[in-house]
């Protein structure tokens, strides 16, 4: 089991009320399934590696988190130690996603190129201002590229080798 990839897909943030629910706020675009009911997760603290698997007996979304009830918890006391904690999911509960659509982990430490071949970098971050995400590319010995992700720019992506190719609209270096 120590061998599994764990992937953040909310953060504990409080407790709700006084029967033990707690407020989580979402890290994945898949809330709706990760927070369903009978939902298996895994509880983790990252200051000191402890985990905990919890199940989630009922959830509801409220303000931009979810309010999740689970089992076997049924107190405040009981949960209030968890503040802080991240829940995960192992690589193997991943949702599978259409053609044309990552993780961010897939995205992240891929090559990105130019259609005439050139090297800009590495992808380090992404970014989600609004409209569309950001890819930032850190480039040797200049500063930071921001890519837009759409379609006029993003060319190709190819996560079996960490490469995406890309066409530099005008002003973007």
């Amino acid at each position: 089991m120590s061998n599994i990839k764990w992937f953040t897909v909310g953060k504990l943030v409080n407790t709700h009320g006084l029967r033990g629910e707690v407020k989580v706020l979402p890290q994945t675009d898949f809330a709706d399934v990760r927070f369903a009911p009978g939902s298996k997760l895994s509880l983790q603290n990252l200051d000191n590696g402890q985990k905990l698997e919890v199940e989630v007996s009922s959830s509801r979304e409220h303000k931009g988190m979810f309010v999740l009830k689970l089992k076997g918890f049924n107190d405040i006391n009981e949960v209030e130690k968890y503040k802080g904690w991240v829940l995960k999911v192992g690589e193997e509960d991943l949702e599978q996603l259409e053609e044309g659509e990552y993780y961010y982990h897939q995205i992240i430490g891929c090559r990105v190129v130019t259609e005439e071949g050139e090297e800009l970098g590495t992808i380090s971050e992404i970014l989600r201002p609004g409209a569309n995400d950001v890819w930032v590319v850190e480039q040797p010995k200049r500063k930071q590229l921001l890519l837009p992700v759409i379609d006029d720019v993003l060319l190709n992506v190819d996560v079996a080798s960490k490469t995406v190719t890309v066409r530099l609209m005008e002003g973007l270096i």
